[in-house]
Order: structure tokens, then C-alpha cells, then sequence
């Protein structure tokens, strides 16, 4: 399935509707023709199996760049409800990666060029997923109208299939793209979430919306209400482009000097000309080289806030 058949011309030979039909292309808010017909493929064949029945659908192209023509978020992360004909472009994050001595699949804040699907990677891993439960957990307090206020993140959590049938032991799904960056610590043993000497953490909440994640999709915080709501108690696919296949082909066209049209394959045109050509990070080769990394970091002592003034 991979790097097949991506041209404009395919999205009209098949069964897409035609109000869906306006929004499929390669411009700011529209989503490329592969990326819609796996999407809908997947999602068709799930509630064929009986899997999912909610009536919407979801799917990312993380080969779209994190910055649109106008300054904002770039759009690549779709909500598809075609019953109510109804489709919504958000902007999400792509995986940042790690730059380790015997390896560098860091990624740039413009455009993702590494992929992979090994545990601890921080990249983003194409293919086939079922959101599964959400988990609410507290993250610590922040300062808001004056008053120190609880902070709490829902995680929704993917089943993945095939490459990424890991998504669970890799922790990847979607959230806000807001963090607490902790700070200090303040007495409030009144607290639930207080520890065994009444401390609960402190600090300075963080929007990253137009920036990278740790391989999750991520989205703004207004459109992840919207996200959470819908698939709360009612899972549903979701497709992400590209795959390991896709980014190989890619990668093999970019150094033979073959057109990615003409050979039937797709990437964002301007993520391209800035990564020069992709590449996906396979688990047996990465994982090794994580496990590595890890088992050299000194053992640090356990993270003691100082007191708040």
C-alpha cells in the first residue's frame, strides 16, 4: 500500500464524496489525496469488523511543515465526519527526536525528515491506529487570576497495528500540547495530590502548539477538547502518513533523481526541499543504539524541588 497511486486523479476515481473532494489537495488546509484514501480505508475496514462506530475519522500527514504560509500552525491533523459532511484541519506535532553520539534523528521545528517506531525514539510512526481510553493525571499547580490552580493533562491512548503495534509499550497517543515546567514546591497538605510531607509541585505552564512532541500527536488546547469530547467512550481509526515504506521510496526516488509524481509517491514539497530526503529509523536497528545510551547515563539522584518563596 505504501507509495502507491497519490495523484490527484485518484481521489476522483474512487468513492470520496464530492463536498469531501474540496478539500483534498497539497494546499494550506487540505489534505493530500493518500493520506485521505488510507484514512478512509482503514476506518471502512474497522467498522466493517466492527472495531469502531463512531461517525467520524481521524488522520495526520506529518510530512506538512509546522508553520503555514501566514505565520500560524500549519494544519496537518484531520478530524473527518463524513455523515454530517464535515472536515476540520488542526495543527499537531510531529516527533522531535534525539541527537545521541552514535546517532543524530533529531528533527528541526519546521519539518519532521526522521521517523521511527522504537521505544524512546521521541519520532513520530506512521500507520494504522484505534484510540483506546483516556488517562486524566495531575501534573502539579500553576499560577491563574492570581490563585495557584490544579493542572491536569488527558492522555488519549492509540492501539496501533503492523510497524506500530508498539503504540502502547512507546506511550503514543494524543494530548494538549501544554506541559508544566516545575519550578518549586509549596506546602498544601490539604491537597490530594500532596506527598507523604504535604509538597505539591509548582511551576510555569508551557504551550508548545506550533512545535515538536515526544512522538505523540499533540494538538492546541481548544482543538483537543473537541478531540477528547468525540472519541471519549467511542474509539475511532486513525491514519498517519507516511509509513516506513513511503519514507524509503521517498528517500530512494530523492537519490536516484526521480520525480515523486511521476513515480507515484507523495511528500510535502516544501518539507522536502528542506530535508533533502527522509528516513525511517527501523526498531532493530534504533532500539540497540537507545538501550545503549541509556545504560551510560550516570544515576542521578531523585529530583528535590526547593521550597517556593
Amino acid at each position: 500500500m505504501a507509495g502507491l497511486q497519490t495523484g490527484q486523479a485518484d481521489a476522483q476515481s474512487t468513492d470520496i464524496p464530492a463536498w469531501l473532494q474540496k478539500h483534498v489537495g497539497t494546499g494550506e488546509g487540505k489534505i493530500a489525496p493518500v493520506v485521505l484514501e488510507r484514512a478512509r480505508a482503514l476506518y471502512q475496514r474497522k467498522r466493517g469488523e466492527g472495531a469502531v462506530a463512531n461517525p467520524c475519522y481521524l488522520a495526520m500527514d506529518a510530512t506538512r511543515p509546522s508553520t503555514s504560509d501566514n505565520g500560524k500552525p500549519g494544519r496537518r491533523f484531520y478530524v473527518i465526519c463524513e455523515a454530517q459532511k464535515s472536515f476540520r484541519a488542526v495543527s499537531s506535532g510531529y516527533g522531535n527526536g534525539r541527537k545521541l553520539k552514535r546517532a543524530d534523528f533529531s528533527n528541526g521545528r519546521t519539518c519532521a525528515k526522521n521517523f521511527s517506531n522504537a521505544e524512546g525514539s521521541k519520532l513520530t510512526a506512521g500507520g494504522s491506529y484505534v484510540t483506546a481510553e483516556t488517562r486524566t493525571s495531575f501534573k502539579g499547580y500553576y499560577r491563574q487570576s492570581g490563585k495557584r490552580e490544579p493542572f491536569h493533562r488527558t492522555f488519549l491512548l492509540y492501539d496501533g497495528e503492523g510497524e506500530v503495534d508498539n503504540a502502547r509499550e512507546r506511550a503514543i497517543g494524543g494530548h494538549p500540547a501544554v506541559f508544566l515546567r516545575w519550578q518549586c514546591r509549596f506546602k498544601n497538605p490539604g491537597s490530594p495530590h500532596a506527598d507523604s510531607e504535604g509538597y505539591v509541585p509548582f511551576g510555569k505552564l508551557v504551550n508548545y502548539a506550533a512545535g515538536r512532541s515526544n512522538g505523540c500527536t499533540t494538538w492546541s488546547e481548544g482543538a483537543s477538547e473537541d478531540i477528547l469530547d468525540l472519541v471519549q467512550g467511542n474509539p475511532t481509526t486513525l491514519y498517519i502518513y507516511p509509513e516506513s515504506g513511503d519514507i524509503d521510496a521517498v528517500a530512494k526516488a530523492v537519490k536516484t533523481g526521480r520525480s515523486l509524481p511521476r513515480a507515484g509517491l507523495y511528500w510535502n514539497a516544501a518539507c522536502l526541499k528542506e530535508i533533502r530526503a527522509p528516513k525511517f529509523w527501523p526498531k532493530r536497528t534504533l532500539q540497540p543504539i537507545i538501550n545503549e545510551w541509556r545504560q551510560s547515563l550516570p544515576k542521578q539522584p531523585p529530583l528535590e524541588l526547593p521550597i517556593c518563596d
